[in-house]
């Protein structure tokens, strides 16, 4: 959703992901590059390029490898919720006044503000649909980094 907001916004959007298999997805979601975090050449290139990070990760990671692709005054806001072991160098925040904030989801007049913005700019999830009887594999699936991107519990199911 980060990505299809970015663009609806104008944003120049770029999605960072250690799976190629998500190229495509960002692509027809509105971002206008693609990167693997893994391609040590791409990410040099990077250095030093965004003002904004939406940092999505809710698993360990190394916050100085992002930080380090922000400008000067670039803000990284985390969204994900990895483990709690996260470490970072305040020399990369205060050699490179950037900052680093984080955010849950806002309360109902924000909700509906961002359901407003969605219904007149045709922002949808993308969501796969499923019966409450295929829950077991959902989990499995799920446990298996097999979703694109939710899974949502048809309730007609439970009959």
């Amino acid at each position: 959703m980060a990505v299809k907001f970015a663009s609806a916004f104008g944003a120049t959007v770029t999605v960072l992901s250690g799976s190629p298999n998500k190229q495509r997805d960002a692509k027809r979601m509105g971002a206008t590059d693609f990167a693997l975090t893994r391609d040590a050449g791409k990410m040099k290139t990077l250095s030093s390029r965004f003002d904004f990070i939406i940092d999505t990760v809710s698993a360990t990671h190394d916050f100085d490898f992002y930080l380090g692709l922000l400008r000067t005054n670039g803000v990284m806001i985390c969204v994900g919720l990895p483990s709690g072991e996260e470490q970072l160098s305040p020399f990369n925040l205060v050699l490179g006044r950037r900052s680093i904030a984080g955010s849950l989801i806002g309360g109902l007049p924000e909700t509906q503000e961002m359901l407003n913005y969605c219904g007149r700019h045709q922002i949808t999830s993308d969501v796969e649909v499923i019966p409450i009887q295929q829950v077991n594999e959902a989990y499995d699936r799920m446990v298996k980094s097999d979703v694109r991107y939710r899974f949502v519990i048809d309730l007609v199911s439970l009959k």
